[in-house]
């Protein structure tokens, strides 16, 4: 018997999901299916977060069903693209989808028909979305815009002159407003390279590791 997960969503305070729930347990209880868990939300708006939506997908990637059931396709997704990408989710979970009003069963021959044209909607969307991405990033370096992060604009000569004034990580990080990760790299560049501009003998010598517990 397979496991079925029911969702159901109503749009407004004045409608009640008990329609919606007849109706698809009735549905369940005609194709032989075990009903194990019922997850509903009552929002407004399509960029609302769905509690319900979330914790059946979260429990979908656990396993604990093997078919979705709503009463129309309009009531699990946001919009037609959420819609495909919902169920080619389900499709890669192995877990079956099915919509009371449209009569779309991903198990039979044209569910997975339908299935195998969502995947390849998908893909291509996904690819679509890449190629725009490397598109402007080639735009972008032909303008001579900088892509990613700035480089920090740091005096290094002076981070390793607080650090060998004995100052604490934080303090030099606090200071100079850098992550103490960059300065213990500051430093580190120093030991391994004793002979750059502004780094002192000892200082090379110097391991932020090994200073009293008061300055780390």
């Amino acid at each position: 018997m397979k496991r079925a997960a029911i969702y159901l969503r109503v749009s407004t305070v004045d409608q009640n999901a008990a329609t919606q729930l007849h109706d698809l347990e009735a549905l369940a209880q005609q194709r032989g299916f075990e009903v194990v868990q019922r997850y509903t939300d009552q929002i407004t708006g399509t960029r609302a977060r769905r509690p319900g939506l979330d914790q059946m997908m979260s429990d979908a990637r656990r396993g604990q069903f093997d078919i979705v059931l709503v009463w129309a396709c309009d009531r699990l997704a946001r919009s037609v693209r959420h819609l495909l990408e919902t169920i080619d989710e389900f499709n890669h979970l192995n877990i079956e989808f099915l919509s009371f009003r449209e009569s779309l069963d991903t198990a039979g021959p044209l569910g997975r028909a339908i299935i195998v044209i969502i995947g390849a909607i998908a893909e291509l969307e996904r690819s679509l979305i890449v190629e725009r991405v490397r598109a402007g990033m080639r735009r972008a370096k032909l303008e001579g815009r900088h892509i990613g992060r700035h480089p920090l604009n740091v005096d290094r000569a002076a981070v390793l002159r607080d650090r060998q004034r004995g100052l604490s990580l934080t303090e030099v990080a606090k200071a100079h407003r850098i992550s103490r990760a960059f300065v213990s790299k500051i430093v580190r560049d120093a030991r391994n390279e004793p002979g750059h501009k502004g780094v002192s003998p000892a200082l090379s010598q110097l391991n932020e590791n090994r200073l009293p517990e008061s300055a780390a």
